[in-house]
């Protein structure tokens, strides 16, 4: 459980709480908060250091796919090197599959469905529970592994990535416990039956900012509503989900989860028109999500796609009316563009403040900024850890060049940060703030790293209408003491997900997904049983008599 861990001061003054950290049944609230407030600042000494360091675990050599219950290998025997983006070497290798290997994997997960469509939602559940008991007993392995092949600190993986997906779990193995069937008497001789079915094999293609996670938010559903699932991990980050299988796949049937490695140019289109494909999921840029949904459009299967995000997060006035926790809270809120290394969909990365507190509050930004500890990932002290690729590294730093020549200014970070010997070649950036305007391409582009772009409004008004200049609509984030502000701005902000006096907070059972180009469906929430479940309507008749048209 998330209070096994040893929890320590994050900064050397103050401390600094993720919201969505905490909001898992298996943690008691007050009492994280309590011992979070009553910690003592970490001593310096090699000793102490040495116990916060979580030690890198052996890896195989190579990692083959998974398919129809066993690991195979590649049917063209070729791998790719993996590279950690700790400190930019090669730390093992993955399947470079072929359609041949997709082929495989669809069939076998084509073969289980024919007995898994079948089972009970009791049947099911049980299973789903002794998954996440399974990965809540592997929990610190699995999160040092996604460290490693992330590169996201290991603080967010232990008390946020393996949590959320443990949480993610237990809550589809209740709720199709608690499901019941409808009917309808639409006359005294005809009954209305609606029933609900699996769809068949789904395609789910995975980003590589949250592997685990991101893979268990379409896993779960989808085996719990009786589907079979061929999952493409993101190429970069390909290791953590075959260590998960090797973790959790003998809780499974042979063929009901499939992994194959490979890459997306060469894969993606493949899997989402097999013709045994009846659903497809994906998560990733905007741009490659258009492509998702035209593949889908050849054998007309139905897609889920949870794309881009340029989130605003707006401050009101109010948020200064005092010196006090929920001022310290929200000034947190503001900082939480670094979260994940900004590698976030629904990173706040707009900054609105309210004109009459910017000057005051960005500067409380700025100095908290720069107390964020940026390191060795695998450091539980570590607040911020690399980018997850060189690729994505260089896009960002490409960003930060730009705001500076559209003439933004550079309030803190603005170059790649160098964080310690032996991680020379790691992919570490510093946190960067641009003051600027939202006609700003670094306003408008989803820059996917911990760069935040901050500038001013006037009144509501002028807020609401900064925040929904944007061809995104993921996430938004509003921040006010006023009760009036906290319900009307959220309705006119033009997104999925709109945090109220907090952000980051990923909770099972709250419906997740965007408005305009940032995606279509939902995650998270028992709605989604029903996107991967088609609806078929048994309708009786009791009248033995004809209709008497012929």
């Amino acid at each position: 459980m998330l209070m096994n861990y040893k929890i320590v001061r994050l900064y050397d003054f103050e401390v600094f709480l993720y919201d969505f950290a905490i909001r898992l049944p298996v943690v008691n609230v007050t009492w994280l908060f309590r011992k979070i407030k009553n910690c003592t600042n970490m001593s310096t000494t090699t000793q102490q250091q040495s116990d916060t360091l979580l030690q890198w675990p052996e890896f195989k050599k190579r990692y083959d796919n998974y398919i129809d219950g066993k690991f195979t290998a590649p049917i063209n025997g070729e791998y790719f090197d993996v590279v950690s983006p700790i400190d930019g070497k090669q730390f093992t290798q993955a399947a470079h599959s072929s359609k041949e290997d997709l082929e495989l994997a669809v069939n076998a997960a084509e073969k289980a469905f024919q007995t898994w469509k079948d089972t009970s939602s009791t049947e099911r559940s049980v299973i789903l529970n002794k998954i996440a008991d399974r990965i809540e007993q592997n929990l610190e392995y699995l999160a040092t592994v996604e460290t490693i092949d992330n590169g996201k600190a290991v603080r967010e993986t232990l008390a946020a990535d393996l949590p959320l997906a443990v949480d993610h779990f237990r809550y589809f193995a209740s709720v199709i416990r608690a499901e019941e069937g409808s009917h309808n008497e639409l006359d005294k001789d005809t009954v209305s039956l609606i029933v609900h079915e699996p769809l068949g094999v789904i395609a789910q293609i995975i980003p590589w900012n949250f592997p685990i996670l991101m893979a268990v938010w379409k896993l779960a559903p989808a085996l719990a509503a009786g589907n079979c699932v061929v999952l493409k991990p993101a190429e970069s980050t390909p290791i953590s989900i075959m260590v998960l299988m090797e973790v959790i796949g003998d809780l499974l049937p042979a063929g009901v989860v499939n992994i194959v490695n490979g890459f997306g140019a060469e894969l993606g289109r493949a899997l989402v028109t097999n013709p045994k494909v009846s659903k497809a999921a994906f998560t990733g840029s905007t741009a490659t999500g258009r492509l998702v949904m035209q593949y889908a459009t050849e054998n007309i299967i139905p897609v889920t796609l949870e794309l881009g995000g340029k989130s605003p997060n707006v401050f009101f006035s109010s948020v200064m009316d005092a010196d006090d926790e929920f001022l310290d809270k929200a000034i947190e809120g503001a900082v939480l563009f670094a979260l994940n290394q900004g590698e976030i969909c629904t990173c706040p990365s707009r900054l609105l403040v309210q004109e009459d507190i910017a000057d005051a509050f960005i500067a409380k930004v700025v100095e908290r900024v720069k107390a964020i500890k940026v390191g060795n990932p695998l450091d539980k002290t570590v607040m911020m850890g690399a980018q997850a690729s060189q690729i994505q590294k260089d896009k960002i730093l490409s960003y930060i060049k730009l705001g500076k020549e559209e003439g933004a200014e550079v309030l803190v970070g603005g170059d790649v940060n160098n964080v310690g010997e032996g991680l020379e070649n790691g992919y570490y950036i510093q946190p960067t703030i641009f003051k600027g305007n939202n006609r700003m391409r670094i306003f408008q582009e989803e820059i996917f790293g911990p760069v935040l772009a901050f500038t001013t409004f006037k009144d509501e008004e002028d807020a609401i209408k900064i925040a929904n200049d944007t061809i995104y609509g993921l996430g938004a984030g509003v921040w006010t003491r006023d009760a009036h502000q906290l319900y009307n701005i959220p309705r006119h902000i033009q997104a999925g997900r709109v945090w109220v006096n907090q952000y980051h907070s990923y909770p099972a059972g709250a419906p997740f997904g965007g408005y305009k180009q940032s995606g279509i469906g939902r995650e998270n929430h028992k709605m989604m049983l029903d996107h991967y479940r088609q609806t078929k309507n048994m309708l009786i008749s009791y009248n033995k008599n004809k209709l008497g048209f012929f």
